[in-house]
């Protein structure tokens, strides 16, 4: 079983990690609850308020949150504020480098690219990001015509729905098409059957 940790922070894009959340738990209940952990995870472990102002209780924080093997940065107005604390920008270093695969949905790029981890790699960022996250890395490609760009360990999707294609595409990855068919399907989620990689 993966375990899938959701990194939240204040002014969170709601539905850049609630989508991925839901398409990893209905790909995980449609299997008999045999595939995927997935919990959310945030600085302190206090709850967050996403930028439209839902709040949100995370599930750990990043003091006593369960070893992660997939590693989910979400987007939002609050990854301006992410890259600037040191202590969470650390941890989220050392937990990439532990994990199987570390991604982003959207604004999300900005973590990864600060932390050089899009350097001289292809990336996908919402559109009203690319130039913010270009600055922030060296030699990092941005590919407007794929909703998410798979670099083995490091993923990235385009903006806010796209995070919804790309946990397809990691579903498909570690279990396989019938799965994330399955999932779609349960989802009733339109999208081409080829649209990163």
């Amino acid at each position: 079983m993966k375990t899938i940790g959701i990194l939240l922070f204040d002014d969170v894009e709601l539905l850049d990690f609630a989508g991925p959340y839901e398409v990893f738990s209905v790909a995980n209940e449609l299997n008999d609850f045999g595939l995927f952990n997935v919990f959310t995870i945030s600085e302190t472990g206090q709850a967050i308020r996403s930028v439209h102002g839902m709040k949100v209780l995370p599930d750990y924080s990043i003091r006593n949150c369960s070893a992660v093997d997939i590693l989910l940065i979400p987007g939002g107005n609050g990854t301006k504020k992410v890259i600037g604390n040191a202590l969470l920008m650390e941890w989220i270093l050392a937990t990439s480098k532990k994990t199987e695969i570390t991604f982003s949905v959207c604004s999300g790029a900005r973590v990864l690219a600060k932390l050089g981890l899009l350097d001289n790699k292809e990336f996908a960022t919402h559109h009203l990001v690319i130039d913010d996250v270009l600055s922030l890395t060296s030699g990092g490609r941005i590919n407007t015509e794929k909703r998410f760009v798979d670099n083995g360990k490091i993923m990235t999707s385009a903006g806010i729905s796209a995070g919804i294609d790309l946990a397809l595409h990691i579903v498909e990855k570690l279990c396989g098409p019938l799965v994330r068919e399955n999932t779609r399907a349960y989802l009733e989620y339109n999208c081409k059957p080829i649209i990163g990689a």
